[in-house]
């Protein structure tokens, strides 16, 4: 995840003082350990075009029991683990979900919610703020009619975004995600509008990512021309939101080329921060799959991430997660934790290799069979990553070319 937020406050501070604030961020992963998404069930009431379970509502055979998950919690915690997001499928549909929340939330982990919100009434959203999920993530792929296209249910908007409502209503911090693609592009700008109309605390961006279910519509994945408009446009509302001292957050996620992105724009508009930002970034170290984020699937298998269903490292009711996650006798953990990743072609070359990590390797994996090979969906250009000098106008202008 990349926390563009953040960022933007550091330089909003920096302007207005002169001073950059001192706080470093840590690298990816050294935190003691991953957040861990855990996909708790597998069933879900809805059919979504990009989901990478491969959802459907119906039960799956083999899911942990709660007894089960207890004890992966305990070996998390000693682990060093700190966040938990609990996940779906729809998570709401498990029956034991507020009892695992509850104890989640007794253990001291940060505890979220990832949910489709169409199941959240009055009474649902009274036992969610109740257990005291630390944050609610909702998805919306648009405004209305574009919404309940992707989710395959005529009212799935309508019934989200009162969930959006209910939990608001409650005080329970809620964001909203976001997958952009070429069929719905069209409603970024208005679904950031109301963001804002509604006081959602949040907005998380996710890049189109090759998986699952959403691998099918990688032909259909917004241009580079497009991906890029669209930063610019959540670039400029997190910078308006720190200047202006809005206690709102601005995220992105499935594509490291932001953070170099970003350091491109800072370049362009406060140029006398650009080296400070750059060791921020580096700081940061782009990509965090295999390394600060784990996924465990609704069977106890665990994943590099959630994009990595089809390649298991183990299964926590056979080997603790605390034995499995450090073990690199697997040639892509091993090349997920060494630094720099054994990344080739355009990544390989990248001047921005330490700030992405090499972005997200599923996507090579999917597209090439080869999970080091460079990354498709980097939407920087050649000149932009140091592999072609510069184009110089006429008026001695610099251009990209891809302008």
């Amino acid at each position: 995840m990349f926390r563009i937020s953040q960022y933007m406050r550091e330089l909003a501070h920096a302007e207005a003082t002169g001073s950059y604030p001192v706080a470093r961020a840590a690298r990816a992963g050294a935190a003691p350990g991953p957040v861990v998404i855990w996909n708790l069930i597998r069933r879900c009431n809805l059919t979504c075009k990009h989901c990478y379970a491969l959802s459907a509502d119906h039960d799956y055979a083999g899911e942990l029991k709660t007894s089960e998950v207890y004890a992966v919690m305990d070996d998390l915690k000693a682990f060093g683990v700190p966040v938990l997001i609990l996940s779906g499928g729809e998570p709401l549909m498990r029956p034991d979900l507020f009892q695992i929340a509850a104890h989640a939330k007794a253990m001291r982990f940060y505890t979220g919610l990832s949910t489709n919100g169409t199941l959240i009434d009055a009474a649902m959203a009274d036992r969610i703020a109740a257990v005291g999920f630390d944050y609610v993530g909702i998805s919306l792929d648009g405004l209305r009619e574009t919404h309940d296209q992707f989710r395959r249910l005529e009212g799935a908007f309508d019934k989200s975004l009162a969930a959006v409502r209910l939990l608001h209503a409650r005080g329970v911090k809620v964001g909203l995600r976001y997958t952009m693609t070429a069929m719905n592009a069209a409603d970024f700008a208005p679904l950031l509008e109301l963001m804002r109309d509604e006081q959602v605390d949040k907005f998380y961006f996710s890049h189109l990512n090759y998986a699952g279910r959403g691998n099918i519509h990688r032909a259909k994945d917004a241009r580079f021309a497009s991906t890029r408009e669209a930063m610019d446009l959540l670039f400029e509302r997190a910078w308006e939101a720190a200047c202006e001292g809005r206690l709102e957050d601005y995220v992105s996620g499935n594509n490291d080329a932001d953070g170099p992105y970003l350091l491109q724009w800072a370049q362009a508009r406060l140029p006398r921060w650009h080296g400070t930002l750059r060791e921020r970034l580096v700081d940061w170290g782009g990509n965090a799959s295999g390394i600060g984020v784990a996924n465990i699937d609704n069977l106890g298998n665990v994943h590099p991430d959630t994009m990595w269903w089809h390649h298991t490292l183990g299964n926590v009711r056979e080997r603790p997660f605390s034995a499995i996650w450090p073990d690199t006798s697997d040639p892509l953990m091993a090349g997920l934790k060494q630094r720099p990743r054994p990344v080739t072609g355009r990544c390989g070359a990248c001047a921005h290799l330490a700030i992405c990590g090499g972005n997200t390797r599923v996507r090579a994996q999917q597209t090439t069979g080869d999970p080091w090979a460079e990354d498709p969906g980097c939407y920087l250009d050649d000149t932009e990553i140091g592999l072609a000098p510069p184009v110089v106008s006429v008026a001695g202008e610099v251009a990209h070319a891809s302008a």
